[in-house]
């Protein structure tokens, strides 16, 4: 491996000073295209965006945040690779290129550092990485930073940033694990539209999560006359739009296109979506986003709110946790009600938004505990009040 020496360190140091100070002095009060155009070493990107037509769309009011590779970026692509995007047959293809390195407002390189991606005008997500004094996004380092215009902020990138050009099947073939769920997208008529412009949210079981459900059942699927029924399981994993993992949690459901809800949350440490684990997310696909889960998710499992069931569970669990705790296992008995509130919270927005504050702020309380005494009767007085709550539901 080739070592620089402190003079070439210096010089990279001198050369990403001067190209900031050039693109500071030109900023002034210009737009982001304006500027990067006065700088001079934007000459390619400024005749891509011209090939793509979105001169006037970043010279509009924004504000934008642009990713901008010099001329040297664009000269590291293959050779003709340029040439090539900027024929008006690839058009489509610079367009989402060029909107891959640009994320809507304004982001300062204070704020960059503190995220792990950001969502572009092209709908994927860059990849953020701050390590050894550096910026990483999607491979390519920020060479400059903070430049301001009259319509948002320019970092500067050493390379230019590709996004997936390959639709969710595509994706999911390639990845050479989803070799069932990609059989029974095709068996279920499905396959045409995860390959369709979408967007879309797949939570993708691997196959290792279809051979944990009862022996026969997937060949049981796939058979002609149980195709609407493989169909409804299958929708059932997944989400209209392009929904990242962060938004995901933040929602805690999501509506499928079988028309039921997944909930989304994290227990115990772990994130889950149902009773699955989320093992991977936030794989980019040109047509959507994938989250790879360890089980097969059914729409049974999308529970209906009973108040009465839900007083009968509570009274199962104070019940047994009287048991432990009498026994001298408080922690046990902590267990027990946690278990029992967090099957209670699965019901969502079902259940009053009163009783579900209050077990999840005595959750919250139980977990920052650590007395385990505490800990059973800060939940149990939680569980008691959900018992009086939904008494007359």
């Amino acid at each position: 491996m080739k070592r620089f020496s402190k003079n070439s360190a210096a010089l990279l140091t001198l050369l990403a000073f001067m190209v900031s100070s050039t693109l500071t002095q030109a900023a002034d009060k210009k737009d982001i295209v304006d500027t990067a155009v006065s700088a001079g070493s934007f000459k390619t990107l400024a005749a891509a965006l011209g090939a793509a037509d979105l001169v006037g769309a970043l010279k509009g009011e924004g504000p934008f945040t642009v990713l901008a590779p010099t001329d040297a970026a664009f000269e590291k692509l293959p050779a003709g690779t340029v040439e090539s995007l900027l024929k008006p047959e690839n058009k489509d293809k610079l367009i989402a290129i060029l909107t891959y390195h640009v994320i809507p407002g304004k982001v300062a390189s204070k704020n960059v550092v503190k995220l792990k991606g950001a969502k572009t005008l092209n709908g994927q997500r860059v990849n953020i990485q701050a390590k050894d004094g550096k910026v990483n996004v999607d491979g390519a380092i920020i060479e400059a930073v903070d430049i301001n215009c009259s319509n948002g902020i320019i970092h500067v990138i050493d390379s230019v940033i590709l996004p997936s050009d390959k639709n969710i099947v595509v994706t999911a073939s390639e990845a050479e694990t989803f070799k069932t769920l990609i059989a029974a997208a095709k068996a279920a008529g499905l396959a045409g539209a995860l390959t369709s412009k979408g967007p879309l949210t797949v939570f993708a079981p691997t196959d290792d999560a279809f051979a944990k459900l009862p022996k026969g059942t997937v060949e049981s699927l796939l058979k002609p006359e149980n195709k609407e029924k493989l169909a409804a399981i299958l929708k059932y994993h997944v989400v209209p739009g392009r929904v990242y993992s962060e938004d995901a949690l933040a929602a805690g459901k999501a509506k499928t296109l079988q028309g039921g809800s997944i909930r989304i949350k994290v227990q115990d440490g772990v994130a889950k979506v149902n009773k699955a684990k989320l093992l991977a997310t936030d794989i980019d696909a040109s047509n959507g986003v994938i989250h790879v889960i360890d089980t097969v998710i059914m729409p049974s499992d999308d529970k209906k709110f009973s108040a009465t069931d839900a007083r009968h569970k509570i009274k199962q669990a104070v019940a047994n946790g009287v048991q432990l705790y009498n026994s001298g296992h408080h922690s046990a008995c902590a267990k027990v009600y946690m278990k029992t509130m967090n099957e209670m919270l699965d019901y969502g927005d079902q259940m009053p938004k009163s009783v579900r504050n209050r077990l999840e702020h005595a959750m919250t309380n139980a977990k920052h505990e650590s007395c385990p005494t505490q800990q059973a009767w800060t939940l149990r007085h939680a569980l008691d009040h959900a018992y009086s709550s939904m008494s007359n539901l």
